[in-house]
């Protein structure tokens, strides 16, 4: 896993004009909390964290005010709806060989069996414990040949060492569904003819 350095400063200034005077200046209001501590208002270069942010659950490693060096998590992440561009951001502070929660993405390689089924990601992302500077950035799992019917649980995902399932082992992660019978289009078809008839 990846650890990304920011530079980052405490604020003062509160509130929505405040947050559009520091996004005006290209920068990224977030506030860090975890450990019982006071939250840390924070102003954190807007470039350098969406690039950082690409990598899911990445560690952070932010020099606040060049006095002090923390670790943290992206917890919550606030978008523009319609530009994209990063609103706020909250952090969760961790310390290195601390266990922490996190949702990883789940990948699937290979082809399912031939009939046209359809694959249904019933979790786009895998409730894991891992250790914060070890977290995991995706687990693949291999659909090879599936059938309809067929499901791939928690449980039977091979996870890289130090990381546990932070969800039920039979929580169904991925499943095969039969593909729509095309003969049932073509019965509604010719029923709606025999209506307008």
């Amino acid at each position: 896993m990846s650890e990304v350095k920011l530079s980052a400063e405490t604020r003062s200034e509160f509130g929505k004009g405040a947050a559009r005077r520091i996004r005006r200046d290209s920068k990224v209001p977030g506030v860090l909390y975890g450990h019982g501590s006071d939250p840390i208002h924070l102003t954190l270069p807007g470039h350098e964290l969406l690039l950082a942010l690409r990598t899911p659950n990445v560690l952070l490693s932010l020099d606040i005010d060049g006095k002090t060096n923390e670790l943290a998590i992206p917890k919550s992440v606030q978008r523009d709806p319609i530009k994209g561009f990063l609103e706020h951001v909250d952090l969760l502070l961790v310390k290195r060989g601390e266990k922490v929660t996190v949702e990883i993405p789940v990948h699937t390689e290979g082809e399912l069996a031939a009939g046209g089924n359809l694959l249904e990601h019933v979790l786009n992302a895998l409730p894991v414990e891992a250790e914060a500077t070890h977290i995991p950035e995706s687990v693949t799992v291999s659909i090879e040949g599936l059938e309809a019917g067929a499901s791939v649980l928690a449980k039977d995902i091979t996870l890289p060492n130090g990381t546990t399932l932070a969800v039920e082992e039979d929580a169904v992660v991925l499943q095969v569904l039969a593909a729509q019978a095309e003969e049932s289009a073509e019965g509604e078809a010719e029923g709606d003819e025999a209506a307008e008839a």
